[in-house]
């Protein structure tokens, strides 16, 4: 027979514990962060996909393989208007940008 496990978090609650609740300054900096890191990711797998090296990517994009690298890695945050770019010009993809409230 199992038994329940009292001590199972949702990620929110996790880190509501250890970053606080939405809209302090801890919480919204891990947020930030995150969605950053997702961005980064996004733009390496699209990549990948289409066979492209950071270097390709960047010539398609009109920018640098160190600027691909570091925005893959999580280092440098890209200006939407690079994305755009990168998204539009390098990868051949349509960026698309929603606003949740």
């Amino acid at each position: 027979m199992k038994t329940k496990n009292n001590n199972i978090k949702t990620l929110d609650q996790f880190k509501d514990k250890h970053y606080g609740k939405i809209g302090t300054v801890e919480r919204d900096e891990l947020d930030a962060g995150y969605e950053n890191f997702k961005i980064g990711a996004m733009i390496q797998e699209a990549r990948l996909q289409k066979g492209l090296t950071q270097e390709e990517l960047a010539e398609k994009a009109g920018t640098t393989k160190s600027y691909i690298s570091k925005i893959e890695n999580n280092i440098k945050e890209a200006r939407f208007s690079t994305l755009q770019k990168i998204v539009e010009l390098g990868l051949g993809g349509h960026l698309e940008l929603s606003i949740k409230l």
